[in-house]
């Protein structure tokens, strides 16, 4: 299933038909690092039967204990990471779940890979298991092998090397090198045989564009520092005169926190202090160049805009930028929108509102969210415009227990945002502290 097109609640109303059934009782979801809590939040919204839901985080040993004190009435739900799984593999084993969900399973397309032997040896102890993903091959179609070996090796085998030796054909340096496939027709017989298949082009039942909101935590010490921040900007704003300029500037830092970033003190250097949000992305981006679609980032902050860049860089994906002192605009989005090999546009939500065309990116991540809510609207139409010949999806990066579920509580409801984060600064502000 496509970005976009319901698979969390699909899986979660799934789940609810098969407890209610009485052929699951305990549900182990494993997802990307950055995801693990949208299943929380998606839980919250949509499962209208009884559950129990624990997403594990923290030391080893705190997960461990978790697992083995599960209890709870309803069906059981743990949520873990990908990279924790295989590390948890004998307390996951000892609880026995019923029903094992991979999302974006590509994760564990490689055979070799740690998380992938965990998730096959788990699988053959469930009794039913389910992947999500709108990519399940990504390099070649032996990426199908892995994923399904986990949900059932009956399909195509136990072992990759007679999976390989019937449908790939070998050449090169001692027969070791894929050269081409053969009986692909029966592969996808196969592969389809127990799947099935929702483009976002093709679901004529969704809006043109999908809104997501996905939920980010922030790490344990970029945490602290938030609430050391909110604290000592509650202190200021209580033994001073509030006004809108001083409430901003608090809840400005604040902000910045949520993206990563933070100046001293002084004002001067800036330092890096979380990469939960930078983590995300990556996630997003690589499920995009997987999938073939361009994308659009819109952040606040320059120091956020030069990370995205830099990240970009490492993983030699081409992008463009636009932000207060690029000068070669016109050229920028130019580049984005006809030349193939440059796949993601990165904006300064001030400087990038208005005017500009970039039809060619069908999802749009928003990073970072200013006070305006004109930015934002002017935001979402410079993809969403004439031109646009396809249908997309807008995700919202949130820190959890921050400023930005405020933020977005006001998008959602088309509120005027400098006028709540003025009016209700206590609020935001408080919370533990006040």
């Amino acid at each position: 299933m496509d970005m976009g097109t319901g698979k969390t609640i699909t899986t979660i109303a799934v789940a609810g038909a098969m407890f209610y059934q009485h052929k699951a009782l305990k549900m182990l979801v494993v997802a990307p690092k950055s995801i693990v809590d949208v299943w929380d939040e998606e839980f919250r919204k949509f499962a209208d039967f009884p559950y129990c839901l624990a997403v594990l985080d923290g030391t080893g040993e705190k997960k461990a204990d978790t697992i083995r004190n599960m209890i709870g009435t309803g069906l059981q739900v743990i949520v873990v990471n990908y990279e924790s799984c295989w590390r948890l593999e004998t307390e996951l084993t000892r609880w026995k779940p019923d029903m094992i969900v991979c999302d974006e399973s590509s994760k564990i397309k490689n055979t070799q890979a740690k998380c992938s032997k965990a998730l096959h040896h788990l699988g053959k102890i469930s009794s039913y298991n389910l992947i999500l993903t709108g990519t399940p091959v990504t390099n070649s179609p032996l990426d199908f092998f892995s994923q399904y070996k986990f949900l059932d090796d009956s399909i195509f085998g136990q072992s990759f090397y007679a999976f390989r030796s019937y449908y790939a054909v070998m050449g090169g340096y001692q027969q070791h090198q894929v050269i081409g496939y053969k009986h692909l027709a029966e592969l996808v017989s196969k592969a389809h045989a127990i799947a099935y298949r929702i483009r976002i082009d093709e679901a004529v039942e969704l809006p043109e564009f999908v809104d997501e909101i996905r939920s980010v935590r922030l790490e344990p010490k970029a945490q602290k520092i938030y609430d050391g921040i909110s604290k000592d900007s509650y202190a200021e704003l209580a033994a001073g005169e509030v006004t809108t300029r001083n409430v901003l500037t608090q809840l400005l830092r604040l902000s910045q926190c949520t993206g990563g970033y933070i100046r001293n003190d002084d004002g001067g250097d800036v330092q890096q202090v979380s990469t939960a949000k930078l983590e995300a992305l990556e996630d997003i981006v690589d499920d995009c160049m997987d999938s073939g679609r361009k994308v659009v980032v819109f952040a606040r902050f320059i120091p956020e805009i030069d990370a995205i860049s830099k990240m970009l860089r490492k993983k030699d994906i081409g992008h463009a930028i636009i932000k207060g002192d690029v000068t070669n605009r016109t050229e920028q989005v130019e580049a984005f929108q006809k030349d193939p090999n440059c796949k993601v546009f990165i904006g300064q939500l001030a400087t990038t509102g208005m005017g500009l065309t970039l039809t060619a990116g069908t999802v749009a991540v928003y990073y970072s969210l200013d006070f305006s809510y004109a930015n934002y609207e002017q935001s979402r139409a410079r993809i969403r415009r004439i031109g646009q010949t396809q249908r997309g999806v807008y995700i919202h990066l949130v820190a959890k227990g921050t400023i930005d579920e405020h933020v977005m509580s006001a998008l959602q409801h088309k509120g005027d945002i400098a006028k709540m984060v003025v009016d209700d600064y206590k609020t935001i502000l408080g919370g533990k502290t006040q």
